[in-house]
């Protein structure tokens, strides 16, 4: 493995990791959006409070992460990709800030009117960012971001490969945080509130599953590098996260809801790193190979050492970090009560 083929493949962990985490936390919103009246979706929206107060913030560490090895690493391919895809950056980033924003005003709103003003924010932005991180990836795999000079400002984005990965961004962060929210509620005894939200995620991961099936149609067509590579050499990480995801299912409905979390997680895993591994060595598909235009060897070595100590200071505090929020040591305990939201 070459110097940049290892400092672009740290990235891409990094990559990963949001995916993962960031992904439960943004589907969160949805189903806090998605929970009614304040007397019906009370007990789910504390539930929501209580998966990712403690957590929430932490998860942007790896965005964060992403950025700088992108900017630092790979200047060129940042440049082109700020330039052309400036509007959906733009409203990706507001959607992270909003979402903080309203998370964090809701607690401390005077009132039930400006409490449901900043509930609607957070939920909201929870459906902007990850549709166009979403729109991002599909603009970069069909390769409609040049290697030089600006590419198109809207078209670039609004095409059928940016548009599925928006749409299967969401779904699969709703679908993610789905497993997780139903594997807190047992973990907290609420489980009338589990088995309402283990239904309603499997009916997610059932349109999940289906639209990444007719997703395959326009992006054979409208990205056909990715798309060839997918079917080859990534065919094994397709193949694995779609046995994940049916694993899921199975799992989800025969109530084992701390199993389905690691399927779930195996699940968005996979696809994330068949995408990866069918777009290298392209960092801008058809555009830009990462041998193309690295910053000088100094500087990825450096990224490597940066890398290297935060695996030691920042992942073991970010790791107890986790296990106490998921031994409810942290943050507050939600309380179950007698009837699942919407009296179902």
């Amino acid at each position: 493995m070459s110097l940049v083929d290892a400092v672009a493949a740290i990235m891409f962990v990094g990559v990963l990791l949001y995916a993962i985490f960031a992904g439960a936390d943004f589907g969160s919103g949805v189903w806090d959006l998605a929970a009614g009246s304040a007397a019906k979706g009370g007990r789910l929206r504390r539930l929501i409070d209580h998966a990712i107060g403690p957590v929430w913030e932490a998860n942007h560490v790896w965005l964060i992460f992403v950025l700088v090895f992108l900017w630092t690493g790979f200047p060129d391919a940042f440049a082109q990709l700020m330039r052309t895809l400036a509007i959906p950056f733009w409203f990706a980033g507001l959607g992270i800030v909003l979402r903080g924003s309203g998370f964090a005003f809701r607690k401390l709103s005077p009132s039930l009117r400006w409490a449901r003003i900043a509930g609607v924010i957070f939920a909201g932005s929870s459906l902007i960012t990850p549709f166009f991180l979403g729109a991002i990836v599909g603009a970069v795999a069909s390769g409609r971001v040049p290697a030089e000079g600006r590419g198109e400002l809207w078209s670039s984005w609004l095409n059928p490969t940016s548009i599925l990965g928006g749409v299967l961004a969401v779904l699969t962060c709703t679908f993610l945080a789905g497993v997780f929210l139903a594997a807190d509620a047992e973990g907290l005894g609420a489980t009338d509130l589990a088995d309402w939200i283990r239904g309603r995620a499997i009916v997610v991961g059932g349109i999940t599953g289906t639209v990444a099936l007719i997703g395959i149609v326009p992006l054979s067509v409208d990205a056909d590098t990715l798309f060839d590579r997918l079917a080859g050499r990534g065919s094994v990480f397709v193949v694995a996260s779609g046995l994940a995801g049916a694993t899921t299912l199975v799992l989800l409905r025969s109530g084992r809801l701390r199993a389905a979390r690691l399927s779930a997680i195996g699940a968005v895993g996979s696809v994330i790193a068949g995408w990866g591994v069918a777009q290298h060595p392209w960092i801008l598909v058809d555009e830009l190979r990462l041998d193309d235009a690295p910053a000088p060897a100094a500087t990825l070595w450096g990224l490597i050492v940066a890398f290297a100590l935060a695996v030691v200071l920042v992942v073991p505090s970010l790791t107890y970090l986790f296990v106490l929020a998921d031994r409810n040591r942290v943050g507050t305990e939600a309380a179950p009560e007698p009837a699942p939201p919407g009296g179902s």
